[in-house]
């Protein structure tokens, strides 16, 4: 990002100062159900991708180790990681393999990922890459069933999970994943067509049985094993969350999450636009509030603290990988926050943003392959900017809120209170109306007029929680555009591979160091059209 944008962001501050501008309340109090757990902005990796995401012994994965160490320093806890997925599910063990893992892609099934797979006993150095870090690990119930080397694949790597993930890296296990698909599955099905949750529960039963049987027998030292689940994969699946429940998934009291996946839309599903579909607060909101009410019809309520506590295991724009032009803009980093934020106001304790290797969705692609050069992607901004909005959570907790801003659904603003004290910490505010500036939208080629890009001003009356006069520390997630794949900044720091291996560096050529005043109760912030900004009310960015 260059001076064009400085001089352009200026020209727009201007340009708003004189329109109406409209206020919109702040909370007053803390809401309980928005206070999300420690490194809320976490990261599902998928399986056969995790080698390269993380390196091995010999060769560990320094830049995807920077960028995640960006996000702890900022959260004040390290992003949880899930290694899982569909690939999960294909992968069988073979003790003799010198290769970490084998995979072979058919095309037919997935032209994405390998879906014939075995690992080694070196796949599991890689979890020895990325010190003070937490794991899950996600085990093979698709094929543990109906295949004995499955189920022998089950029997041996258990006691490799213990052993490498002891001595605090264990987040917690994975049995399965999206076992709602397993009769259904556009990859392949793995279960006849009457597989039902019946069946599905009978057989987790006796899989996390053979599980805990094996960890006290090689880890005696480790608690039981504690799971994350069910983790289908959608709400309109075969299998439903509420009749496995009930018909016996946590007998075992072992379930510690209650984890499900959601995708707003699908890569080739018609009528999908990033304005539509991605940078509307509507869609994110109902998607969401799909999965909340799900949970509710289990537990009563999200506030039900003997339940356990709601997360996404995996989550990201559009199923199949995401699509280029949509999946890997800017459009898709604003998304990215809206998603987070609502979902942590509304009751999810961790978002776990799904990605692999070439995926068109994913955060940062970690090698060079063919198809893809390693480099740092547009949504990793986006959980940069969520990441400091619940900056220091670890140690200073927050509760997270929506703030409604009426009917335009191409707008979005989040406060955070602190929850001892019940003071305000933050807003965050996102301009979701589209700015394009290249052809076809797709990020590539420049357009030679591009039309003049609107700046809209944003009131927030924050009234007594604020003292009058004080001053709003404003920090800016720009790019040229919803379009844009490159140039973009959080508060003028770049964390592209190319410049210092995905740490921060400081762009001198992007204005930082703005401030705002509380006038008459409300502090006033512009955002050009695809762009978001962080407010902070407290010293020192606390």
């Amino acid at each position: 990002m260059g001076k064009r944008i400085d001089v352009l962001f200026s020209a727009l501050v201007a340009a708003a100062a004189a329109a109406p501008v409209d206020s919109y309340e702040v909370p007053a109090s803390v809401n309980k159900l928005g206070q999300p757990f420690e490194g809320f902005v976490s990261y599902s990796i998928e399986f056969a991708s995790f080698p390269e995401f993380a390196g091995n012994d010999s060769i560990p994965n320094e830049f995807s180790f920077n960028l995640l160490k960006n996000l702890g320093n900022v959260m004040g806890t390290n992003p949880y990681i899930r290694v899982g997925g569909n690939t999960q599910d294909y992968a069988l063990f073979d003790s003799s393999q010198k290769a970490a893992l084998i995979g072979k892609v058919d095309p037919n099934r997935s032209p994405d990922y390998p879906t014939t797979i075995t690992i080694g006993p070196a796949y599991f150095e890689s979890y020895n890459t990325w010190p003070g870090f937490k794991y899950s690990h996600g085990l093979n119930l698709g094929l543990g069933v109906n295949r004995s080397a499955g189920w022998q694949t089950l029997v041996e790597t258990v006691p490799l999970v213990c052993k490498t993930l002891a001595d605090g890296k264990l987040y917690t296990w994975e049995y399965g994943n999206e076992p709602d698909l397993y009769g259904v599955s556009a990859q392949g099905p793995v279960r006849p067509s009457s597989w039902n949750e019946s069946s599905y529960i009978q057989q987790w039963l006796n899989g996390t049985k053979q599980i805990t049987s094996q960890v006290k027998k090689f880890c005696p030292g480790l608690a039981s094993p504690q799971y994350m689940a069910p983790s289908f994969a959608a709400l309109s699946s075969p299998l439903k969350e509420k009749k496995t429940w009930e018909s016996g998934l946590n007998a075992n009291s072992d379930i510690e999450l209650f984890s499900t996946h959601n995708y707003i839309s699908g890569a080739t599903s018609p009528g999908v636009t990033l304005q539509g579909t991605l940078m509307n607060f509507g869609v994110t909101k109902a998607s969401v509030d799909n999965h909340v009410k799900s949970y509710d019809s289990i537990f009563g309520s999200t506030n039900n603290e003997t339940a356990p506590p709601l997360i996404f295991g995996e989550t990201n724009s559009l199923y199949n990988q995401g699509r280029p032009g949509l999946s890997n803009t800017f459009g898709a980093a604003l998304w990215g926050i809206n998603f987070n934020l609502y979902s942590a106001s509304v009751g999810f304790k961790r978002v776990h943003m799904h990605q692999g290797t070439n995926y068109r969705y994913q955060a940062w692609q970690p090698v060079d392959t063919d198809k893809a050069t390693k480099g740092t992607k547009a949504p990793y901004y986006g959980s940069m900017a969520v990441a400091a909005t619940l900056r220091n959570s670890a140690t200073r907790p927050v509760s997270v809120s929506n703030i409604p801003l009426g009917t335009d659904q191409y707008e979005a603003a989040y406060a955070t209170h602190f929850t001892a004290s019940k003071k305000l910490a933050r807003i965050l505010v996102i301009n979701m109306h589209g700015y394009n500036t290249t052809v076809d939208g797709a990020g590539l080629d420049p357009l030679p007029n591009p039309a003049a890009r609107k700046s809209r001003a944003y009131s927030f009356h924050v009234g007594a929680q604020v003292a009058e006069g004080g001053t709003v520390r404003i920090q800016r997630l720009m790019a040229n555009g919803s379009d844009a794949i490159t140039g973009i900044t959080f508060d003028g720091w770049s964390y592209n591979w190319e410049l210092d291996a995905g740490r921060p560096v400081r762009l001198h050529n992007v204005t930082t160091g703005e401030m705002a005043t509380v006038k008459d109760g409300r502090v006033t912030v512009h955002l050009p059209d695809s762009s978001a900004a962080l407010l902070s009310f407290t010293k020192k960015c606390e």
